[in-house]
């Protein structure tokens, strides 16, 4: 008869959980091999082929009144995606095979972006061009002078921006008011 368990994991181990009353009253033996564990009790059988190898050295169980814990030292920190393997398991490739190219695939979607963007949007990107692909000295100025003229001046001349408060330059045609304070 199988027995009911869960598990977690942290970056260095794996714990077993098994529901099992008085084990040590129902002789539990815990085979724990590196990519096998095995526990038996009287009428109760447990037995997992582990997706990852383990450091047996590393590797425990302790009975409670209400369960046992058999706890897994990992040997590499890598993240269980399941406790066994499947039916048909395939070794794991190596994740350089099958790994996306994200910056170019980012690349791809801005290109995609800019073809699409038309009016105020097409305006929008192209600052977010600039300020993204600019020195600090170039994103300090366009922030400087963008908050200190209330949205009238974007400059990216630091040596200019950095002398002198930045003047309020209206839209010809228009005047600037300040709000009431």
């Amino acid at each position: 008869m199988s027995v009911r368990f869960d598990w977690y994991q942290s970056e260095a181990k794996v714990v077993i959980t098994v529901l099992l009353k008085n084990a040590a009253d129902k002789n539990y033996k815990v085979e724990i091999e590196a990519q096998r564990v095995h526990m038996t009790a009287d009428g109760y059988e447990l037995d997992l082929k582990l997706l990852h190898p383990i450091v047996v050295e590393r590797s425990s169980h302790k009975a409670y009144p209400s369960k046992v814990e058999i706890t897994l030292g990992k040997e590499t920190g890598v993240r269980w995606e399941n406790l066994e393997q499947k039916e048909k398991a395939v070794p794991a490739a190596p994740a350089l095979a099958q790994a996306k190219n994200w910056d170019r695939l980012v690349s791809e979607e801005e290109k995609i972006d800019d073809k699409e963007a038309k009016g105020e949007a097409a305006l929008n990107n192209l600052f977010k061009k600039i300020y993204s692909t600019s020195s600090p000295e170039v994103q300090k100025a366009m922030n400087k002078s963008f908050q200190e003229s209330g949205g009238t001046v974007l400059s990216t001349n630091w040596g200019e921006v950095s002398k002198d408060k930045v003047t309020v330059k209206p839209p010809e045609g228009t005047e600037f008011r300040e709000w009431e304070k």
